[in-house]
């Protein structure tokens, strides 16, 4: 299987709005935290990335894409802080794998190529959460990001839970 990673433009989201949607609702249906809760209705996925190229359009966003085939296999987005005092920092966001195709290495790949993104933007500084427990700790940690707080009861889970949330940081070189 020959995978890319690439940056989407934000006209290319139409494009691919069927296999972004479908990633969005299988990343949720099989557990990822990343701001909804199942089932992800179409309509629901599908504004979801209308946001998501909007904010590209504004240059406020990096939407990276693992793809074989056309098919969209993962994505990670990097949020640019446009904040005067902050050109230095960005948050990494929604680290998406299809749950066909985890534990191939797509997201630790998406993550050392938006990193390089990240640097290309002249941003040194970045921030991720995470849920507390979740099997991204373990990438993000192996990843070099250090934790710098978890706030207790912060996000429900599927299961009705109510979850604490790890917000990580790396200093890039």
């Amino acid at each position: 299987m020959f995978m890319t990673i690439r940056a989407l433009q934000p006209h290319e989201v139409l494009q691919h709005m069927t296999s972004l949607a479908g990633l969005l609702q299988d990343s949720v249906a099989n557990g990822s935290s990343v701001g909804f809760l199942p089932p992800v209705v179409p309509a629901v996925a599908y504004a979801f990335w209308q946001d998501v190229a909007a904010a590209m359009q504004n240059g406020h966003r990096v939407l990276l894409v693992a793809e074989t085939d056309g098919i969209v296999l993962g994505t990670v987005q990097l949020d640019l802080v446009m904040k005067p005092n902050a050109p230095h920092r960005a948050e990494v966001m929604k680290l998406l794998v299809h749950s066909q195709a985890r534990r191939r290495g797509i997201g630790r790949r998406l993550m050392y190529v938006i990193e390089e993104q990240a640097r290309q933007h002249q941003r040194t500084t970045l921030v991720l959460d995470t849920r507390k427990g979740d099997p991204s700790e373990r990438l993000y940690q192996s990843l070099g990001y250090t934790v710098a707080g978890s706030i207790p009861a912060y996000v429900y889970s599927a299961n009705g839970s109510l979850d604490a949330t790890v917000i990580y940081y790396k200093l890039l070189q």
